[in-house]
């Protein structure tokens, strides 16, 4: 069954969200989440990115000050149903540590496990590039997601990573499905679309 994991850098979230509902960037503590709202739009992005796709879970990453424990914020997200809380911390000049290796680490694994087919990604730091192209090494369809105005938040390398467009991608794997009789498995899916990249001259460089 296709499953699909969405992944959140709240960091970005929170930086961006601000900076898109007042014009420019807020402090944490002058902003306020309404985590059941977020929650059930991730799903339905989910939902209809990677359409035929049920959700695995919401890894959810933030840092945490210095290396405490997570805030009464971090903990009411923890305690949400299918959500995973995983913490980096943030260092004396206020900046994310140790996220992006968290992102990385768990969409590899993800992806080399055979656990999903998809994976949303809401971040804005090329430095989870690496992940991205690894996993879709391993036939996993990476769906990157931006808050409006996401230009100059996001890595401007992304439209590189991305893998076969969606409307191209299902048609293929469904043309896949349909000539082998069943679900192709990782290493059909990524044979596939390295060969569809191959002949229409897409190859991500």
């Amino acid at each position: 069954m296709p499953r699909v994991a969405i992944f959140v850098d709240a960091g970005y979230l929170f930086a961006q969200g601000s900076t898109a509902l007042t014009g420019s960037k807020k402090k944490r503590i002058e902003t306020r989440l309404d985590k059941n709202a977020v929650l059930a739009e991730l799903l339905a992005v989910a939902k209809e990115k990677a359409d035929g796709a049920s959700p695995l879970r919401i890894y959810w990453y933030d840092g945490a000050l210095g290396y405490g424990g997570p805030t009464l914020e971090q903990e009411a997200i923890a305690s949400s149903d299918n959500v995973k809380l995983r913490l980096g911390f943030i260092n004396k000049a206020g900046q994310q540590k140790g996220v992006d290796s968290l992102i990385v680490t768990d969409l590899i694994n993800l992806a080399r496990n055979n656990a999903i087919s998809d994976a949303l990604l809401m971040s804005g730091d090329e430095d989870v590039r690496i992940g991205v192209e690894i996993a879709q090494g391993f036939g996993v369809r990476i769906h990157l997601l931006g808050i409006v105005p996401s230009r100059g938040s996001q890595s401007k390398h992304w439209s590189q990573t991305l893998d076969v467009p969606p409307e191209y991608d299902r048609r293929l794997l469904a043309k896949g499905r349909a000539t082998i009789g069943r679900n192709l498995d990782s290493e059909e899916k990524r044979f596939l679309r390295n060969t569809f990249r191959d002949k229409t001259g897409s190859r991500s460089p």
